[in-house]
């Protein structure tokens, strides 16, 4: 029984690691689980004893660290497929349990220290800040793997915790949000290490000092102290006010499909729309009599772009080749509803289709294309500017292979109970869409366009950015996993690009989150002191409203580090890794 006994111990301690890290997200939010999740982990892997299969046990362990971590991190896929948590979580733990098989074997400070000369305080500091800077690297290098391997999945890595920690989170425009998972990997392992000398320390009654201790707290002052910088100092250019209204309907759908009819699809998006409206209204009549009885200047509100969500209509805009563009009666009405309320333009999330003209009308093609889209209508209508999705979600927009290989179309039907009825088209570019705007400088915005799951791929924004992008705009629909976190969750992940990229966001959704993001990834309005975001009265984004706002857009953003080189702290992390390994083989050899 003494193995069983062993085993529950390893599995509760791994175990303990993932929910500790877990506790870092939404819904639970506790960003300091971060800082000391690890600790269990490391200790099962550090104080494995003898060498046989030491790196099989490294990664059994961390691969049950990374399946609680995932299984209550994407717990939300249940609502659409209970076995797509578990096939998810499955294959994201992976990445733990390669890092825990480095952990335990090259990464393993414990292994193999010599105990006939001891080595001075500094020198001992010096082995135990490098065992815990590459231990840092190498998390950092997993966590960049798994961003784009297989089209990637760079969700929820443990930089993302800081969304909430502005003085921290201010280090993404420099190494990115994965680069920031280095700080608690590093901090943990340099703790640890001092707690284990200590201990022996305390033992024989002789203490000596701890200078990585330090080093690693000298560290984190720095990184907090460029925090606080770049906070007072943003934003550092010259901007240009775009004030935006964003409807947000809160429709409710299933795997399958939405709850609400067409017609209570179409009235809802109208109704809120124009309530919008009439609330500005009221409000430029208040201010009006206000300015009078002050004598102050009247500043009047109303939005430059209105903005709507991804597939926000049961329609689809057929476009055929020679450029012509064409909707459904119902979505023409439509607009010409909400045109009458003002001069706008109007950006919103839709299926795009290819399309063939049949006399006086536009009809599909029998062999066509499908792109999810984001569409931007010029003020009263005309020919619009179309962005085409790039990343598209494994599973859910497309299935790689599936014509050859049938079992995966057998196992989404099976799990997600849809029929599968084929994968969007991918879209060309990237390139910014330049949407008019007469405040500008130009006349115009260069727009980041961003659909859905896009805002959490950094290394697609920024090449946007690199073209003179100037503001990302994403569009989004998390309402097929109903009021869980996926929808906090992907916010979270999403406020970074703003860091990263020195530049703004506006968000609108179906449930939630519906925001605008400054640069410094916070939602505060610097002017007014106004909190961006749509919320009902409890605090929750999953309600029904529109958010009127104003975004600061750069005129002429600066390239931060991040935006110029991307992931260089990742790769070198991996780069150091492997040179670490491929050392300590040598020197063994």
């Amino acid at each position: 029984m003494g193995w069983v006994v062993k085993l529950l111990w390893v599995i509760g301690l791994a175990g303990s690691s993932g929910a500790l890290l877990a506790m870092g997200f939404p819904p639970f939010g506790w960003s300091g689980a971060v800082w000391v999740g690890l600790v269990p982990l490391m200790v099962l892997l550090w104080a494995k004893g003898g060498e046989k299969r030491r790196g099989w046990f490294g990664f059994r362990t961390g691969w049950v660290a990374g399946l609680v971590f995932w299984a209550i991190n994407l717990k939300w896929i249940g609502v659409v497929s209970g076995v797509g948590v578990w096939a998810m979580a499955g294959y994201l733990a992976v990445y733990f349990g390669l890092w825990g098989a480095f952990a335990a074997t090259a990464g393993n400070p414990w292994r193999g220290k010599s105990t006939e000369a001891k080595p001075g305080a500094f020198e001992e500091a010096m082995r135990s800040l490098g065992y815990a800077a590459v231990l840092g690297f190498m998390w950092v290098a997993m966590e960049w793997i798994r961003g784009w391997l297989l089209t990637g999945f760079g969700w929820n890595g443990l930089g993302v915790a800081f969304h909430e920690t502005p003085v921290i989170a201010q280090g993404a425009e420099l190494v990115g949000v994965t680069g920031l998972s280095f700080l608690p990997v590093f901090l943990s392992a340099v703790l640890l290490q001092v707690v284990q000398r200590m201990i022996g320390e305390v033992r024989s009654g002789k203490l000596r000092p701890h200078w990585d201790f330090g080093g690693a707290a000298l560290i984190l002052v720095m990184v907090v102290g460029f925090g606080i910088w770049k906070l007072q100092r943003l934003p550092d250019g010259e901007v240009v006010p775009l004030n935006v209204l964003m409807v947000q309907v809160n429709i409710p759908q299933n795997a399958k499909e939405r709850e609400w009819t067409v017609e209570q699809v179409y009235a809802g998006y109208r109704d809120e729309t124009l309530k919008a409206f009439t609330d500005l209204e009221e409000r430029n009549t208040e201010n009006a009599r206000k300015a009078i009885e002050s004598g102050e200047e009247l500043v009047l509100d109303a939005p430059d772009w209105v903005i709507w969500p991804e597939t926000a209509l049961d329609d689809v805009l057929l476009v055929t080749e020679d450029g012509t563009q064409g909707f459904g009666i119902w979505t023409d009405q439509l607009f010409q509803q909400i045109d009458a309320a003002g001069s706008f333009t109007h950006l919103m999330g839709m299926v795009e289709l290819d399309g063939v003209r049949q006399g006086d009308v536009i009809a599909r093609k029998e062999e066509t294309r499908s792109f999810n889209g984001l569409v931007a209508r010029p003020p009263g209508g005309g020919v619009m500017q179309r962005y085409h999705k790039h990343h598209l979600v494994m599973f859910g927009e497309t299935i790689p292979y599936v014509e050859q290989l049938v079992l995966l179309k057998w196992l989404f039907e099976k799990s997600s109970g849809v029929e599968y009825s084929g994968s969007f088209d991918v879209g060309e570019g990237p390139d910014p869409l330049r949407i008019r705007h007469a405040a500008a400088e130009s006349g115009e915005i260069a727009v980041i366009p961003s659909i859905c799951f896009e805002d959490t791929v950094p290394r697609l924004l920024r090449k946007v950015v690199l073209e003179g992008g100037q503001l990302i705009v994403n569009v989004t629909n998390d309402g097929w996993f109903r009021e869980s976190e996926a929808a906090a969750q992907h916010f979270a992940n999403a406020r970074f690009r703003c860091i990263e990229l020195r530049r703004p966001m506006v968000r609108s959704a179906n449930t939630g989150v519906t925001a605008v993001v400054g640069v410094d990834g916070r939602l505060v309005d610097l002017v007014s002191g106004e909190q961006r975001i749509l919320l009902d009265g409890d605090g929750s984004h999953f309600t029904r409203g529109s958010l009127y706002a104003t975004v600061y857009v750069p005129v002429r953003g600066k390239i931060t580090l991040y935006a110029q080189f991307g992931d260089w702290f990742a790769v070198m992390g991996l780069v150091i890794g492997m040179g670490w390994v491929v050392t300590r083989c040598l020197r063994r050899a």
